[in-house]
């Protein structure tokens, strides 16, 4: 089937997720999303893909969804989240500007055509409303792994990825008027198969903020959808009128 088969990649980065190395990036991810959804309010939010990553369990929007191309594993609480299912990301089942938050966890790097899922994603937010995408940084001691695996055959991950620069991910964003306001880098133990050695290297957590801040594995990018022309316009102050003209008195007067 033609859409399983274009979404095997990111299948397997699910079941990637379950290994040492999984649950360390899922563990860094799990509390920065927390960190930046639980101050975001609305009323609609969606997470689209990659169901073992909790991304709005933090968040108290009232409605929640979780967007997929596949239904998850048997003991899925459809009550808490529900479940919409997905041909693709390509074409989202919302309408346009009817969502206020949007999280993608490691979709863009795993999609066919990632820019049109960001086009997709900028049509149905809201004006102000806000998107979170997680990706892998190419520019650090896990993309190089990964580059030594294509040439060795023996990834580190799942290799039909395609990781997708910092500064790239910005410029498709500016391209669609969506506005970076914050994000995060981390992980920066080198890419180990054991928890045993993920432990050893858990100094190099604080050292890679202070000394090396942009080779992080991981980074998770906040941006805002911004609508040119657009004014937010505040509470109009009532200002009281006289309801009779007041007479001005005299200053000289004339006594006869």
């Amino acid at each position: 089937m033609e859409t399983f088969s274009s979404e095997k990649s990111i299948i397997s980065l699910g079941s990637w997720l379950e290994t040492p190395a999984g649950n360390y990036v899922r563990d860094w991810e799990h509390a920065r999303l927390d960190e930046l959804t639980v101050d975001i309010f609305g009323f609609n939010a969606t997470q689209i893909g990659l169901p073992q990553i909790q991304a709005l369990r933090a968040n108290r929007m009232p409605h929640q969804w979780l967007t997929d191309t596949l239904i998850p594993a048997t003991g899925y609480d459809n009550v808490a989240k529900p479940l919409v299912v997905v041909q693709d990301f390509e074409e989202l089942p919302f309408a346009s500007n009817s969502i206020d938050l949007i999280v993608l966890p490691h979709v863009l790097e795993f999609a066919k055509e990632p820019h049109q899922v960001l086009r997709e994603v900028e049509r149905v937010l809201i004006p102000e409303g806000q998107v979170i995408i997680s990706g892998f940084n190419p520019f650090s001691l896990w993309g190089a792994r990964q580059v030594a695996g294509r040439l060795s055959e023996s990834y580190f991950l799942p290799q039909e990825g395609e990781f997708i620069s910092l500064s790239r991910l910005k410029d498709w964003l500016e391209l669609l008027n969506m506005e970076v306001s914050g994000g995060h880098l981390g992980c920066y133990a080198p890419p180990c198969e054991t928890e045993k050695w993920l432990q050893r290297f858990s100094f190099m957590e604080k050292a890679g903020e202070q000394w090396w801040p942009y080779l992080g594995a991981v980074y998770v990018v906040q941006a805002i959808k911004r609508v040119k022309g657009m004014r937010l316009i505040g509470p109009a102050w009532k200002t009281q009128k006289a309801a009779a003209p007041q007479g001005v008195p005299a200053t000289n007067k004339i006594h006869r």
